[in-house]
């Protein structure tokens, strides 16, 4: 099984522990970023996993492209040129301080890459699987023709196709978001969402659910997958229910629709302590792309992913550093924490 991922990886910066951004004197260096981090969990997982992007040829570019290739990713597709790599500034948040992202991506290599710079037919060539999320194209410059020629290619060649929405207001407003999407959706097969995202993106929102006060309203999630199902086709649509309790501690879960059985599955829900949040809507989708392609049940194929997912929110840095056992095992019951001897 061969999957290719298409994205920005960037430099992440951020405090040691839970130290402010004004209290620091250091900063702790790592990469990730959105299709990084899939492509990361699926070649942890035993898949061959393909990473695309745009990077300088200086080294902090090939920094990058070592820290997935530490893991066995594909980077052979990478193309290198353009002057920079986007960076990000992570603090991370305790109790009722909420984590802080600052940005630092403009004119990165990935943002000015042309249409030219990818040659879909020969990347996707093999290929079961592409994935990549809203972040993308909302980069701006060419990226939203850019994703619309890997679709448009992935569709003559019959490759499955995933995006996870990941709406972000910081990089463009509800409007450009609908309309750029609304494009790209029509070509794509599973899509992974939250309830910010198919409320900002398309105005699809869940009734009678608040996830800040932990409401969530299971009849709600489901006319909201199968609205985006209904208006896009997609053959599955994944959701993930998130409550936060506080910046350390969150109940987590999942819902998956199947289109074609026309079933609504709902994972188990988890509480989680948070090491690190950042990520796990990335884990959740790698889960879901590798028990895809296992041809596991629909019930399995969410709680696969829920579980890759809880384990990611207890790792530090972007990428889920979990084997396939490790998964299993906490499905099968194994989430009491204890020593493994």
């Amino acid at each position: 099984m061969k999957t290719v991922c298409f994205g920005e990886i960037m430099l992440r910066l951020n405090p040691n522990g839970y130290t402010r951004f004004v209290q620091a004197d250091t900063l702790g260096a790592t990469y990730g970023g959105g299709e990084a981090n899939v492509a990361v969990s699926l070649a942890n997982y035993g898949i061959d996993a393909s990473y695309v992007t745009k990077l300088p040829k200086h080294e902090i570019g090939q920094a990058a492209v070592n820290s997935l290739r530490k893991f066995g990713v594909d980077t052979s597709n990478i193309v290198r040129g353009g002057d920079r790599v986007g960076i990000y500034y992570l603090e991370t948040g305790a109790s009722q301080r909420p984590s802080k992202v600052i940005y630092d991506r403009a004119y990165s290599s990935i943002a000015m890459a042309k249409r030219s710079d990818f040659n879909w037919d020969e990347i996707l060539e093999g290929a079961n699987w592409f994935h990549f999320t809203g972040i993308t194209p909302a980069l701006g410059g060419e990226l939203p023709e850019i994703c619309m020629d890997a679709l448009t290619a992935c569709k003559k060649k019959g490759v499955t196709t995933s995006c996870d929405l990941n709406y972000r207001k910081n990089l463009w407003s509800t409007e450009e978001a609908g309309k750029v999407m609304g494009q790209l959706m029509k070509l794509v097969d599973v899509c992974i969402a939250n309830e910010e995202d198919a409320e900002k993106v398309f105005g699809i929102k869940a009734e009678n659910t608040d996830v800040d006060k932990g409401v969530v309203n299971h009849e709600g999630y489901k006319s909201v997958a199968k609205q985006l199902s209904d208006t896009f086709g997609f053959k599955r649509v994944a959701i993930t229910l998130r409550t936060s309790i506080s910046a350390n501690d969150n109940i987590w879960a999942a819902m998956l629709y199947d289109k074609n059985e026309n079933e609504y599955y709902f994972s188990r829900s988890y509480n989680i302590h948070i090491v690190d949040r950042v990520g796990g809507g990335d884990s959740f989708g790698g889960g879901l792309i590798y028990a895809s392609l296992m041809n596991k049940s629909s019930q399995d194929v969410i709680e696969f992913a829920v579980a890759a997912s809880c384990l990611k929110h207890t790792i530090i840095g972007d990428y889920n550093l979990v084997s396939v056992s490790e998964v299993e095992s906490l499905i099968k019951g194994g989430g009491s924490g204890r020593v493994q001897r």
